[in-house]
């Protein structure tokens, strides 16, 4: 079975259904350009309405954009993350790490096998497309790479494979790619940052055919 994780939550049903259907993370996106931008306190309201990855719900992922201390700290004090996954360089994701004590997961954009990491700089790894210029976001935009370059990699620490995953195009992705996680977000939306039940359900069914 490949692990799934839905990220950009921003209801309380979509949380109980993943709750339900058994996905090992859910990502709530504190990062306002995002569609799926959330507050800490939404989260927090949301995050109450299934158990903790303790009793056996889904762990909680906070997605961060190049985010201070003081931001991730405030955002802690008010909602439980089980990781905290961040778009910034490898020494500052470790600095995070050693300040707060809360794994981290860092993205990274992959344009050739060159870019894939090789040391262990984090606790996970997002591997997806890289972003281009005109793009507002790093992440989260739907763009798909060669998922052939990722299928030969040691890869150093556990990962996931994110960027333009569908429910129809994920069984594709993990056997080319050799994941054995993936992360999704607008592939399963029936509107910009407006999960659709359906869609989730349809891509954890297919995902859950590998592994």
């Amino acid at each position: 079975m490949t692990d799934v994780k839905i990220c950009g939550l921003r209801d309380a049903d979509t949380m109980r259904l993943c709750s339900r259907l058994g996905v090992k993370w859910v990502g709530f996106v504190f990062y306002p350009p995002s569609p799926r931008f959330i507050t800490a306190l939404e989260a927090a309201r949301i995050n109450e309405v299934v158990p903790s990855a303790a009793s056996g719900g889904p762990e909680r992922v906070g997605l961060f954009v190049k985010p201070n201390l003081e931001l991730i700290a405030k955002t802690l004090q008010i909602v439980p993350l089980d990781a905290l996954q961040v778009y910034c360089n490898e020494e500052e994701g470790q600095h995070i790490s050693q300040n707060f004590g809360v794994p981290v997961w860092i993205a990274k954009g992959i344009r050739s096998q060159k870019d894939l990491p090789v040391k262990a700089n984090a606790n996970r790894y997002v591997i997806e497309a890289p972003h281009d210029k005109e793009d507002t976001r790093p992440g989260g935009l739907g763009k798909i790479f060669d998922w052939t370059l990722t299928s030969d990699w040691t890869a150093p620490t556990p990962w996931l494979l994110a960027g333009g995953l569908t429910p129809s195009n994920v069984l594709q992705a993990i056997d080319m790619s050799n994941a054995s996680a993936v992360d999704v977000s607008s592939g399963v939306e029936e509107d910009r940052g407006v999960k659709s039940h359906s869609l989730i359900e349809k891509f954890v069914e297919k995902a859950f055919q590998r592994g």
